[in-house]
């Protein structure tokens, strides 16, 4: 009889930690945290929630699907006797604050470059794109097609870098041999690996939150009850991997009225004080189903 084997719910969990974007990750930063869906919940977020914070300990605020992953192919053992079985994993992308995570799993928080070091332009474009660059080419093998999506996803030969393609990358380099099996050869440099099909469900959640950025405030969910203005620019920069434009990104913010001062300043002693804003919550729910931006202006 043909059927699937199972279905599991697998977790993308985001936090931003001193201007560093990390996901929490179990089998010391192999996999991302996953478990069996249990009929008797509600829901699939209901039995996300009860099964996360029971393994990790770690409350979950905002959190939305992201991916029903099924591929046959997806996973060496994805495939059951005379092709009966498949894996299926419906993919979570969650907002937290990071705290410790004390679960039977030993979670862990990773910074999420780790994984993708080719994807942080924060400070410079990142060296190892020299070395992918060639390697992608060198399988393109001169293919006019092949070519033209290396340089529209890598921004080459005049192409401008598009941050949100982080899935697309990631599928390019699969198909030019260029992940697991490729670093598991002994060649390094090209990020972390993870088990089974893990790292390019991290790529979708990245690639969601990057895009999601720009038009819902859901960076809030990730920003301490009050903060100063260059806190929310460094973590709006931490998750686009981009750098910002600082008079753009205050003149944007302040237009669209989503912050209130709160009277008080921050008590950096590194340098001077700033003031400090905290979100507003009416502002934020009436555009929640609008098209607000977090600008990304470089």
């Amino acid at each position: 009889m043909n059927g699937l084997a199972h279905a599991e719910l697998i977790a993308v969990l985001v936090a931003v930690t001193d201007n560093d974007p990390r996901v929490m990750t179990v089998n010391a930063g192999d996999a991302l945290p996953s478990g069996p869906f249990e009929s008797e919940h509600r829901s699939l977020q209901s039995g996300l929630r009860v099964w996360i914070e029971s393994q990790t300990k770690h409350p979950v605020g905002y959190l939305e699907q992201l991916y029903t992953f099924g591929d046959r192919d997806r996973t060496p053992s994805a495939e059951g006797v005379g092709g009966q079985a498949r894996q299926i994993s419906i993919g979570y992308l969650g907002l937290v604050r990071e705290q410790d995570a004390l679960g039977a799993d030993r979670p862990q928080w990773r910074g999420w470059y780790d994984y993708f070091p080719w994807e942080d332009h924060r400070t410079a474009r990142p060296e190892v794109l020299g070395e992918l660059y060639a390697r992608l080419h060198h399988w393109a093998q001169g293919d006019e097609l092949r070519c033209q999506r290396i340089n529209f996803l890598f921004g080459q030969n005049g192409m401008a870098w598009n941050e949100d393609l982080v899935l697309q990358r990631y599928e390019l380099m699969f198909e030019a041999g260029l992940t697991e099996n490729f670093i598991q050869s002994g060649v390094q440099g090209f990020g972390r690996v993870m088990t089974g099909d893990h790292r390019r469900i991290l790529a979708t959640g990245i690639a969601r939150l990057r895009a999601k950025i720009k038009y819902h405030p859901v960076v809030f969910e990730l920003m301490p009850d009050c903060f100063t203005l260059l806190q929310l620019q460094r973590t709006v920069e931490a998750l686009s991997g981009l750098p910002l434009h600082k008079p753009n990104f205050r003149r944007q913010i302040s237009q669209q009225e989503l912050i209130e001062e709160t009277g008080e300043m921050s008590g950096d002693m590194r340098g001077r004080p700033a003031k400090l804003f905290r979100y507003r919550n009416d502002i934020v729910e009436a555009r929640a189903l609008t098209s607000v931006r977090l600008p990304v202006s470089r």
